[in-house]
């Protein structure tokens, strides 16, 4: 019931676990537009701030942004079982598509604070991405994961760039962000905002998660590969056993014909 109400907090749910595998598949397939949504959403920000872009490009951002959301809205509608059910817990998915159109259609003030508030997308969206990296853990996959961190990480040097004055360019956030994830902490580097420390925290706690996570790895390797050993001991030592038991077998039934020849 928690997760239900989570959903409909956050207005991206995506396709329920129960609904049509059709609808499940094409969800999985938008995973990969949807990360690049992710991705693209803060860079469009940081080239709008620095002045690093032309509003033409700007607006050609905002249509392909648009888009992605109105595809996957469309799409899914049209396969899952449930619609209302899936309206209801993406309103968000509704919201962007309705809010998006005075973007696409001229300058206004109301355009500008929704461009900075498209940043808020980027929590619901890497929640929702959350259960397919949340299933790599469980499947003990760390490559993946660590790129998906790698990609975390990288938006985070973005976003800490743009929003916090210490942080000269994208480059030198990026370059914090992996100092920080590793607790290297050179000190070259230092946000000086509330809302760089505020992703301080989150960079933090994704190095503790990430060193908590290779440690897990290397000590599931070490320990598998143990059993793996001990378990081809048991076999083999198991094959001998069988191998006794028929040698054992075929000597009493030559002992038990020997006697009844004699009897």
């Amino acid at each position: 019931m928690r997760r239900v109400r989570l959903d409909h907090l956050t207005g991206l749910a995506g396709v329920a676990p129960r609904e049509r595998p059709e609808a499940r598949r094409w969800a999985r397939r938008f995973e990969w537009p949807m990360l690049a949504v992710a991705v693209w959403i803060p860079v469009q920000w940081y080239l709008e701030q620095r002045g690093a872009i032309p509003p033409p490009v700007s607006a050609v951002g905002d249509w392909l942004v648009w888009l992605v959301f109105v595809a996957e809205t469309a799409v899914l509608t049209a396969l899952v079982r449930d619609r209302r059910r899936y309206l209801l817990t993406n309103w968000m998915n509704l919201a962007i598509i309705a809010l998006g159109v005075p973007l696409l259609w001229g300058e206004t003030p109301l355009a500008g604070a929704l461009r900075s508030l498209r940043l808020l997308l980027l929590v619901g969206i890497l929640a929702r991405l959350s259960r397919s990296v949340r299933a790599v853990l469980a499947r003990n996959r760390l490559g993946p994961t660590l790129a998906f961190s790698a990609v975390v990480l990288t938006l985070a040097g973005v976003l800490i760039s743009g929003v916090d004055p210490a942080i000269g360019s994208a480059w030198d956030g990026i370059w914090w962000a992996w100092v920080t994830v590793t607790t290297v902490g050179y000190g070259d580097v230092v946000p000086s905002t509330p809302a760089g420390r505020f992703i301080a925290s989150l960079v933090m706690l994704l190095g503790l998660g990430l060193f908590a996570l290779l440690a897990a790895n290397v000590s599931a390797f070490l320990i598998g590969r143990d059993v793996h050993r001990v378990e081809r001991e048991e076999s083999d030592l198991r094959a001998r056993l069988e191998a006794i038991e028929a040698r054992l077998a075929r000597i009493e039934r030559a002992l038990a014909r020997g006697d009844r020849r004699r009897g």
